[in-house]
């Protein structure tokens, strides 16, 4: 090869091996977050498990169409993970809908009939609690985390 060939070959050269290292390069960092539902009072119906950055929507995440959300069969113990999870500040909800009709039931329209949990172990008062009170953050780290369930009745 003459020196103009090989000249005019190192721009093709320095491409290919561009696309070659963005190929290998490392997928952005996410998370699995593992949460461990404790204090059922029965293996009766689902528990809806949602999970939102978004303050606006919490605690009803279907409004978010980037939460992580799942349903599970109700158990003793029950074992909830969220993988590929960006980096962010995040707030779980979690209903055991023991009748599975999708919805959280209330007495008298106000207190909660079924059970419910938050992150962080928000308080419930009169209102679900506030995104302050249950915000975490998420890293590139995964991350295990336990709620409590709890029952007005």
């Amino acid at each position: 090869m003459t020196g103009s060939t090989i000249s005019a070959l190192r721009p093709i050269a320095a491409l290919a091996m561009g696309i070659a290292f963005t190929a290998f390069a490392a997928p952005a960092a996410a998370a699995t977050i593992t949460i461990t539902v404790t204090d059922l009072r029965s293996d009766e119906g689902v528990v809806r498990a949602c999970m939102t950055t978004m303050e606006d929507v919490f605690p009803r995440c279907a409004r978010d169409p980037n939460s992580h959300r799942t349903v599970v069969r109700a158990d003793d113990t029950i074992t909830i993970r969220f993988e590929n999870v960006e980096p962010g500040d995040y707030a779980i909800a979690l209903l055991h809908d023991e009748n599975e009709d999708g919805k959280a039931n209330r007495v008298l329209g106000m207190a909660p009939r079924e059970g419910y949990g938050f992150s962080r172990d928000a308080p419930v008062r009169m209102a679900p609690p506030d995104w302050d009170d249950a915000v975490f953050t998420i890293g590139s780290a995964s991350q295990n985390l336990t709620i409590k369930m709890r029952y007005f009745l």
